[in-house]
């Protein structure tokens, strides 16, 4: 391993990860693991790289140095980025499989007792027909979640990264409700929310944020598609900030009339299940009791909606296309994982179907703490409510024809620099 301290965590952190590892490979009566789900490789080495498509391996021997099958072109994230010392990138015209299989041999682990990820979507069911074929001196057994066992729960220094993604989901969610007005486009919402992030210091989260108004509030994980927004709508909006891969996100409404009963008495509903995961989470209660509470607060209501899924998911390092955790664990009834102190989850007590048409949401991310939970956030929940919206509509139009006015005087005047260089 390499000392180096200019990784995400200290280099303590990832000694700690990985002999915790080595412990549960032990554990299992293995000889090696191959890694490829890129958020274990991450958590493990501080590699990351949008190129996850292609295949990528981290093999981690249970006394041997750990080494990694990359893409040649991928291979500088490992120098840049990680620990990692020793590495085996394969060309762009293939063999990434043979790659692996030759490294398992080139260091002694051909004939050991190998676990892999099986259910990684990042080892398709073709390339482990090809290893299964190929590796036949060895026994290669399934060892998914085996890295997942040390993510779920949280350390103090990923808790404190975690941190630093709200505040970037926050300062997106403030810039997404201030430019929700009648006659903006959800284009403008996103775009305003996404500007809003990264200014903040987020960084490319694993799903950019969902923006819909008045009935497309409807349809399931939509987000903008160029609709204006009309007077007497609600906006739906849902952030997940990102900062070192590590997420933390949030549902808010913002309503541009008045805030009729239907829509109060859903706002407060799910003010009600936030406090309650407030006054009642803590180390040692099952996930399902936990999504029972949440469960039965929501569906005790007059106005038409359901909670339509799960009522929480745990959330941390994610790269597209999703920001979750939930395969890991989620609050759903039935499960019997226990919450535990460092474990962090989005809490989603939305509403679907408010008066058969509309669909809100207030939403938490939380952290399991030694006594109950905190929330990563300080934003108020109540719903955003813009009533006059006449006076919105005429001053949207003014800015746009002002920015229009700018950006043409702008390229106006590059275009007689360039001319005048010539």
């Amino acid at each position: 391993m390499i000392q180096r301290d200019d990784m995400t965590f200290p280099f303590e952190e990832y000694e700690r990860r990985l002999g915790e590892l080595r412990t549960r490979i032990a554990e299992r009566h293995l000889d090696a693991v191959v890694i490829t789900d890129p958020e274990n490789i991450m958590y493990l080495t501080d590699y990351q790289t949008t190129g996850y498509s292609f295949f990528q391996a981290l093999v981690v021997p249970l006394e041997q140095e750990p080494f990694m099958i990359t893409r040649a072109m991928e291979e500088s994230n490992i120098f840049a980025r990680t620990w990692v010392e020793r590495t085996r990138p394969y060309p762009d015209t293939g063999g990434a499989i043979q790659m692996l299989v030759d490294a398992l041999r080139e260091f002694g682990l051909a004939n050991k007792r190998i676990g892999y990820e099986r259910n990684s979507y990042f080892f398709p069911a073709y390339q482990q027909d090809f290893i299964h074929t190929t590796l036949t001196d060895g026994k290669l057994l399934d060892c998914f979640g085996i890295v997942e066992e040390g993510r779920v729960c949280k350390s103090p220094l990923e808790i404190d990264i975690m941190r630093k993604a709200a505040v970037a989901t926050e300062k997106g969610m403030q810039a997404g409700i201030e430019a929700c007005m009648a006659g903006a486009t959800e284009n403008e919402i996103g775009a305003a929310i996404s500007a809003g992030m990264f200014r903040a210091g987020g960084e490319p989260p694993a799903v950019m944020p969902y923006v819909t108004s008045g009935p497309r509030t409807m349809i399931g994980h939509a987000t903008w598609e160029g609709r204006t927004v009309q007077p007497g709508e609600h906006v739906f909006l849902e952030v997940g900030g990102c900062f070192r891969r590590y997420h933390t996100a949030m549902m808010r409404t913002v309503v541009l009339g008045d805030l009729t009963d239907s829509m109060y008495k859903a706002q407060e509903k799910m003010k009600q299940a936030l406090t309650v995961v407030h006054d009642y989470f803590q180390p040692g209660m099952t996930v399902s009791d936990a999504d029972n509470l949440i469960r039965n607060i929501i569906s005790d209501n007059d106005v038409g909606a359901r909670l339509i899924t799960r009522s929480g998911y745990a959330i941390g390092i994610a790269f597209p296309p999703s920001w979750d955790e939930g395969y890991m664990v989620s609050l759903k009834q039935g499960e019997s994982t226990v919450l535990k102190e460092g474990m962090t989850f989005h809490i989603i007590p939305w509403m679907w179907g408010v008066d058969g048409d509309k669909t809100c949401g207030i939403s938490d991310t939380i952290h399991i703490t030694s006594e109950g939970c905190e929330s990563f956030f300080t934003m108020d929940r109540d719903f955003t409510v813009k009533a006059d919206q006449g006076a919105d509509v005429a001053k949207l139009d003014e800015h746009r024809k002002k920015s229009a006015k700018a950006d043409k005087k702008a390229k106006q005047e590059q275009a007689e620099e360039s001319e005048s260089q010539s």
